[in-house]
This record gives structure tokens, sequence and C-alpha cells, in this order.
């Protein structure tokens, strides 16, 4: 089965674009990324500092073999997480061979737009602070080879619109992860 990665800064619509993604007629699973990030109960270091990368590599390596070992049990996988191209290869070396296909789908909204979502929410535990918001928008405004694998999740274009152009562009292929 496929494992599917929709990722893009705070704000972008992951969480909604991959529920809607994983609710199909095959098995499907939605994995929240966030949800392991919330297991660790000591010495916990926000993600978004550089104090965090051997944490996030970590957490990132557990979401991908939670993805893979779904695939491997016969489910298509949506994983909401934010995971840059930076942190893809610990993905990718957690998930092994456990699916037939990786997909990687960048959702990025406008600045604005992710800033009123982000800033807007009233969940606890929630990222509220605008300056890691938008240093992770800065981090997903140029992904180099990926840029082809962005979809504009901007206000005008609603989660169910976004959902179903990612949809169509995966069953293309457009969002394929080249094995390395």
């Amino acid at each position: 089965m496929s494992i599917t990665i929709v990722t893009g800064p705070p704000g972008a619509g992951k969480t909604t674009v991959a529920a809607d993604l994983a609710r199909s007629p095959s098995l499907a699973v939605h994995l929240i990324g966030d949800q392991c990030f919330h297991w660790i109960t000591s010495g916990f270091v926000l993600p978004w500092t550089s104090e965090a990368a051997a944490q996030n590599a970590t957490v990132i390596e557990v979401v991908g073999g939670a993805a893979a070992r779904y695939a491997e049990g016969g489910y298509d996988v949506f994983v909401d997480v934010i995971l840059g191209p930076w942190f893809l290869e610990h993905f990718e070396r957690a998930a092994g061979s456990g699916a037939r296909s990786l997909n990687y789908v960048i959702l990025r909204p406008s600045r604005e737009v992710a800033l009123e979502r982000a800033l807007g929410r009233t969940g606890q535990g929630d990222l509220l602070d605008r300056g890691p918001v938008e240093t992770l928008y800065d981090k997903f405004e140029n992904v180099g080879l990926f840029e082809s694998h962005v979809v504009d999740s901007t206000l005008h274009r609603g989660a169910a619109e976004t959902a179903q152009a990612v949809r169509r562009r995966l069953a293309q292929g457009d969002f394929k992860v080249a094995k390395r």
C-alpha cells in the first residue's frame, strides 16, 4: 500500500486534508505525527528550536516506522506532520520498504493565510507564537527539487477542494518520491 506525507507550515491545512484523503473506500489510516511529539514526557524540546534536531529526527523515524507497519498491514497511510525535505531521509529510512510507493505533498497557503489560521487556533498545545510560525513558513517557501510537490491551500481553495486536487495529482503520480 502507499504512504502519503501531507506536510507544510503551521496553518497549511495538513490535518484537515489528510483526514479527508484517509476517508476512502479502501483501508486507510490518518496518522497524526504531532501526537508523537506529545508522547515525550521528559526532556521534551520545542521542535522548532535548533536544540531539537536529534529529538525531531527520532520522532520522524517513529512516525515513518508506524506508517510502514500500517502499509505492510494493507493500509494506505496519510501522514500529517511538519516534515521538510531536510527530514525526508529520516522518514524514508524508518519506513524502509513498507509501502509500494511514498508520496510527498506540501501544502502551502499564502503567508497571510497560514499566519491567520495558525495564530487563530484555540487548542491546548497549539503553536501560537508568531516567530516560530513564520520561521516554519519560511522553511517551506523554497523547497528546491520538491517545488513541484507544492499544492496551494490558500483560503479561496477550501479543504475539500484542496484534498480533491491532491487526489487527482496522486492518481497521476505527481508526488512520488524516487527511492534513494
